[in-house]
């Protein structure tokens, strides 16, 4: 099934869309990640993940300000297009500027930013970093955002294997992130796409996604009922997994049902 169906697939379907979110300091003293997510009075659904870059002053504001920034924004002009999404950005970035512009320590503070909206028809999405956005589709993966990293420049050059970006030793370098200079540059879903019964979101920060592999989120999908139990199980294989320095991790999951 093609996951960019038309969007009026599932016109005639009453979906509900149930959500669960799992954050963790990790082995960490302060926990950088946030995620939050919001419905807006006439229907719009918002969801956005943000990862505060560990290495520069400030992650851990970066990523609260640009997730709460969002959240306000969506209410003050809900929808599920391109031009809502920029609008989302572009607000958590302006909110960024005035901060650093207002405290100098703070200049170098950065964010990675998913944002997700969607009405009870259709979905759209839009990221920036190397934070992901996964969606399942039957049970299985049906496409995935791409990192703004340079292990994953280096895999779409051919110089390395795609399987290599999850543990190559530049993974924390980004190439885009909310923060810098000027407009934010994102990278947006091709086209907004039809919301289909049993879909499932992922939402993801690298703590997480780099120890737990596309096929074992399927495998526990699998098992779910629900996002809290697919969340929990994911969070177990993190926990085996477990080195004393482990990264923050957070995770979003949306499952669509009718």
């Amino acid at each position: 099934m093609n996951p960019m169906a038309a969007a009026n697939e599932g016109e005639t379907v009453a979906l509900t869309f149930v959500t669960h979110i799992v954050t963790s300091t990790g082995g960490r003293s302060i926990n950088q990640d946030a995620a939050r997510f919001t419905r807006a009075d006439s229907g719009e659904y918002c969801w956005v993940l943000a990862d505060g870059l560990g290495g520069q002053h400030g992650g851990e504001i970066a990523a609260e300000l640009a997730t709460e920034t969002v959240i306000a924004a969506f209410h003050e002009r809900p929808g599920v297009s391109g031009e809502t999404l920029t609008g989302l950005a572009q607000a958590a970035q302006d909110a960024l500027h005035d901060r650093q512009r207002r405290e100098p320590d703070l200049d170098l503070m950065r964010t990675t930013l998913v944002l997700l909206v969607a009405d009870r028809r259709s979905a759209y999405w839009a990221h920036i970093g190397d934070s992901r956005l996964y969606l399942f589709r039957g049970g299985r993966l049906a496409c995935q955002t791409r990192d703004h990293s340079v292990p994953q420049a280096l895999a779409m050059a051919g110089q390395i294997a795609p399987a290599e970006v999850r543990h190559h030793a530049d993974r924390s370098q980004l190439l885009r992130a909310l923060g810098q200079p000027g407009s934010p540059d994102l990278e947006f879903a091709s086209a907004p796409l039809a919301v289909l019964p049993n879909d499932a979101f992922l939402l993801c920060t690298d703590g997480s996604w780099e120890f737990v592999n596309e096929l074992e989120m399927e495998a526990d999908l699998a098992k779910s009922s629900d996002p809290e139990t697919w969340l929990a199980l994911l969070e177990d294989r993190l926990l085996a997994r477990f080195r004393p320095d482990h990264d923050n991790y957070t995770m979003l999951a949306v499952f669509v049902t009718a």
